[in-house]
């Protein structure tokens, strides 16, 4: 498994999109599913639960002590480079083109000053298009779907992995139900590391909380030819759809694993809705098996919000971009 090591402004500005298929993705309001559920279903509830379907909005925001959701990348033996970014997601479009608006704002390393609109449209024939407002250039640039296999900001996720990825892209097949037993990987930061950058002291140690849940054991296989994987086994909680584990295999040995530390949102979203669906994660970690390179998004649980009272032109494009 190769990804292409370009920067933000390489891979969207230059990707070619990806639109062999163009089926339905899972609804807004897909229900939760009630007696045995088939692997189909499981794979749509983990598409519902990445996406925060069960949120109007949900954002990764900054406290005033400094605590912000950061992005490390590392590449075997080298020292990690860190971007801090935040994030405001929303789901709340009602009977509109528009499906969903993800706006994430840059503040450290090469991306410093970025800013990425992502839109996806309710019609799902119709592509995803990313606006990103450059300093450099200070121009704004309007771009097409990337690719599901282009590594998203230089790390070891793709954007198949983050954004588009949709169920029908692949077949699925449950090969069972079991009992979590491990700890979820993290990245491992000597003291030297963390000292030298504020941003990543005290990030999260391998997680043990997840063993012992009733978990299904899901395995996918791409529909996509000559691909990076053959197929995945996702990890998934039996009650939330959380995807804990992914692992990805090619030609019969595992290439990458994927990590995610999911918790609920607990207050009045959960007596409103009802839905132990409403989750969050608390990091990513992805490590590459044939590189050794690792990367891990993590977040503070004080700084993520959700179905907060925003205004409405918080997504807009004049909003956005008007102050650069």
């Amino acid at each position: 498994m190769t990804f292409p090591l370009k920067n933000l402004i390489l891979a969207t500005l230059f990707s070619v999109s990806y639109s062999q298929f163009s089926l339905a993705a899972p609804p807004k309001d897909l229900a939760y599913p009630q007696g045995k559920t088939s692997a189909n279903e499981i794979a749509d509830q983990v598409y519902f639960v990445n996406h925060f379907y069960s949120v109007k909005n949900i954002a990764f925001v900054r406290d005033g002590k400094g605590h912000v959701t950061t992005l490390i990348l590392r590449k075997k033996d080298k020292r990690p480079r860190v971007v801090a970014f935040r994030r405001y997601l929303n789901n709340a479009y009602e009977d509109g083109p528009v499906k969903s608006r993800d706006l994430g704002l840059f503040h450290s390393g090469k991306l410093e000053g970025v800013r990425l609109l992502l839109t996806d449209y309710s019609d799902d024939s119709k592509e995803q298009t990313y606006q990103i407002w450059l300093p450099s250039l200070r121009k704004v640039r309007k771009v097409n779907e990337p690719e599901h296999d282009e590594a998203w900001r230089d790390s070891e996720f793709t954007y198949g992995d983050i954004y588009l990825r949709k169920p029908r892209h692949e077949t699925h097949e449950l090969l069972g139900e079991e009992t979590f037993t491990d700890c979820l990987g993290s990245m491992a930061l000597n003291a030297e590391e963390q000292k030298n950058n504020r941003l990543i002291k005290n990030i999260p140690r391998r997680q043990c909380d997840h063993r012992g849940k009733n978990i299904y054991k899901l395995k996918s296989t791409t529909k996509y030819s000559n691909w990076w994987y053959d197929h995945r086994i996702s990890y998934v909680d039996k009650e939330t759809f959380a995807d804990y584990r992914i692992d990805f295999f090619k030609d019969g040995k595992q290439v990458k694993r994927i990590d995610k530390d999911w918790t609920p949102m607990i207050d009045e979203v959960m007596d409103i809705f009802q839905d132990s669906r409403a989750i969050f994660w608390r990091y990513w970690y992805g490590k590459n098996y044939l590189t050794g390179n690792e990367t891990m998004i993590n977040t503070w649980p004080e700084v993520v919000r959700w179905n907060q009272q925003y205004e409405e032109d918080l997504w807009s494009e004049d909003r956005v971009f008007q102050q650069q």
